[in-house]
């Protein structure tokens, strides 16, 4: 068994590799967004910006108002947990695994538009959701084009 003090000098001795493992993670998932940006005709520095980049794809591919949701699911999910785990409530915690829930089918909606923003089909979503890098690699360097917002496309045709 480790004692405290180990397990301490364990982590410290650990903190270099994760802090340049998550680097390389960001790189690795900024490139593809720097190009997916810029072929739907966003500046592609919004894609560095870890918040704002979300809110721009889910500008170009489906609507703001599902950023402003999702972000708003997320803050109350944290809160929820962290209430959670204070009282130790099995109610809240209940209602944590919904709010997760809900922002799980949000967010593979989102992936669902972006395919479509680029003239794929459900077929191209499950890539995301299960092979997301992959597929944002595809997206960014592949033969895909943007299409546009197919969501605002068909609000106008409504109209």
């Amino acid at each position: 068994m480790y004692d405290t003090q180990s397990l301490a000098l364990l982590m410290a001795e650990s903190m270099p590799t994760i802090v340049a493992s998550s680097i390389i993670a960001w790189l690795i998932a900024i490139i593809p967004y720097w190009w997916i940006f810029k072929k739907a005709g966003e500046k592609s520095w919004k894609a560095v910006i870890p918040v704002y980049s979300m809110y721009i794809q889910y500008k170009f591919s489906w609507k703001v108002l599902m950023f402003w949701i999702y972000l708003a699911l997320q803050v109350i999910g944290y809160i929820l947990f962290r209430v959670s785990i204070s009282n130790d409530s099995a109610e809240v915690l209940a209602l944590v695994y919904i709010v997760f829930f809900v922002g799980c089918v949000i967010q593979i909606i989102s992936w669902y538009k972006l395919s479509k923003a680029f003239g794929h089909g459900a077929g191209f979503t499950f890539g995301l959701l299960f092979l997301n890098l992959i597929f944002i690699l595809i997206l960014a360097f592949g033969s895909s084009q943007y299409v546009g917002n197919t969501t605002v496309t068909a609000e106008k045709i409504e109209e």
